[in-house]
This record gives structure tokens, sequence and C-alpha cells, in this order.
């Protein structure tokens, strides 16, 4: 096993979003979706939404682009939350595309799943649902 699964301590999954300008996304993850800064280095920063960490990075012709250079989306970003409607509307208000999947309930195999979703100014797709699918069933 491997020495840091031994202490009981359970990992933790993130990801990291490429953009053209890590200060203007900061400022724009800062205002639009509540994010807080863990650190920032300039051109990458660690960023947490309640808790849960991303982060940004400018791409330096290392392996990854931003959605801005690709053309298309790099990412789809998934946010539980026990208000998704006030996460969407805060988001749109501050310039996000609320056009690209509006919230609505779904049908799901546990019953109503509310979720909708925005493509943020740099590109990245983020569905913001409730709670639901994080339930054992």
């Amino acid at each position: 096993m491997h020495a840091s699964y031994q202490h009981n301590t359970p990992p933790v999954i993130s990801v990291m979003l490429a953009v053209s300008d890590t200060p203007k996304a900061v400022a724009w993850y800062k205002e639009a979706l509540g994010a807080t800064e863990l650190w920032n280095l300039g051109s990458v920063a660690g960023l947490q939404i309640a808790g849960a960490p991303f982060f940004l990075g400018e791409p330096a012709a290392n392996g990854w682009e931003s959605p801005a250079k690709l053309g298309i989306t790099s990412a789809r970003i998934e946010v539980f939350c026990d208000d998704p409607d006030a996460f969407i509307t805060r988001a749109v208000k501050c310039g996000a595309n609320g056009d690209f999947d509006p919230i609505r309930n779904h049908e799901a195999l546990w019953g109503i799943h509310r979720q909708g979703g925005f493509i943020d100014p740099f590109g990245h797709i983020w569905l913001i649902g409730d709670r639901s699918p994080l339930q054992v069933y």
C-alpha cells in the first residue's frame, strides 16, 4: 500500500482550469462564484468554493490549453449545492452565459434532480445541481 493512504486521510480530487489570464480569472471566480483565494503565484492560483478546491493556470506549451485557444471547452465542472438556482443566477449576473443549459428538474434514478448550467467567460462549462446525485442508492 502506498504510504499516503496509511493515515486514513481520503484523497481530494480537484481540477485545474486553463485560462489565458489568471489574475482576471481569479477576480471573476471570486466575484461570480464566491471563491476564496488559497494562494496565488501570478500565472497559477489555488481557489476554493465552500471548501472545494480548484486551480487556475495559464498553459505554457506544456500539454494542455485554454478553451479560447482550442475553440472548444476543455473541462466540464459539476457543482452540487443546496441552492443551484442562486449559484447560477450569481454567475450569470457577473457575465456567464446562462443560455447553455437552463436550470430545470430532471428525472433521475433517485427521483428529481434540479440542475442547470452556464459557460464562464473563460470557456469552461459548469453544471450546477442539487446534492441528490451524491446519495448512495
